[in-house]
């Protein structure tokens, strides 16, 4: 059975044959009158799927993937309190502080939405290289704890708190700060969770900031993003391991997702309540 067709002296010739043997027919292209026959390795079915568990902790050991891991969990973890304090926070400045401009500030704050990443990205990169953080981890963690979607999410949900609660609790004499931590995060938890999973989910993959601001060479600070990205250059020939990292990196963010689902679910309905 042909499966490429030339053209030789007007007549048509099969250059590939397909049969059922192991040998293919084969021509040389340089010289359309050259036939070779050459044995041809033919693909077999799977039949058994074995675990290799040993694959995890070889790829782990190489490039230093078990540091990159490490880092990831510092970073993530402290991008995501960082975030849901000054959300929390700003929120419920928003909601229910009173001060001049302030829906105005709110609004300037929430326009930074709107301003494509890739534009801030030099800018971001000198400041950090004035402030003296280009290549180490706190580039990775101070612009990032700042969030205006997560002061969005925060400020609506706060709106849709009775105003009740606050004032019974200022009439006992509790500060702001109190009512605030006693009374508005245990309410808040589900858009806390929701915020906080956004949150994971995007330091735990971030890449590119990561690629900017740390060199390549310095593996000690590399997230496992960066590390994942070297690996597939290093392994290409073992997929086995670039699969086990992969595996590495995406379990986690699973897992959270699959625990928080219910509170994310709860949070994001929630906080449209008002506007």
């Amino acid at each position: 059975m042909p499966l490429y067709n030339i053209e030789l002296d007007g007549q048509v010739v099969p250059m590939i044959l397909q049969s059922r043997s192991t040998l293919g027919r084969f021509i040389d292209p340089e010289n359309l009158r050259v036939q070779e026959l050459q044995n041809v390795r033919l693909s077999k079915p799977v039949e058994s799927i074995t675990a290799h568990p040993e694959n995890y902790g070889e790829v782990l050991a190489l490039q230093n993937l078990s540091r990159s891991l490490t880092n990831t969990i510092l970073v993530t973890i402290l991008v995501v309190v960082g975030t849901v304090v000054t959300s929390v926070l700003g929120g419920y400045a928003f909601a229910r502080l009173q001060f001049p401009g302030r829906d105005k500030i709110f609004l300037m704050y929430l326009g930074t939405l709107m301003i494509p990443f890739v534009v801030l990205i030099i800018p971001m990169y000198q400041l950090m290289v004035l402030m003296g953080w280009a290549n180490t981890m706190a580039a990775l963690i101070i612009p990032w704890i700042f969030s205006a979607y997560g002061t969005f999410l925060m400020r609506q949900f706060f709106l849709s708190i009775p105003k009740e609660l606050e004032e019974a609790a200022l009439i006992d004499g509790a500060s702001r700060l109190t009512i605030l931590w006693r009374i508005i995060v245990p309410i808040s938890m589900p858009a806390i969770a929701t915020q906080a999973t956004f949150t994971f989910l995007y330091a735990w993959n971030s890449f590119f900031w990561p690629l900017v601001i740390i060199n390549t060479g310095n593996t000690n600070n590399h997230v496992l993003t960066l590390a994942l990205n070297v690996l597939q250059g290093r392994a290409a020939e073992s997929p086995n391991l670039v699969m086990a990292g992969a595996a590495i990196a995406v379990l986690p963010p699973m897992l959270i997702f699959i625990f928080a689902q219910r509170y994310f679910v709860e949070g994001v309905a929630t906080t449209g309540l008002k506007g």
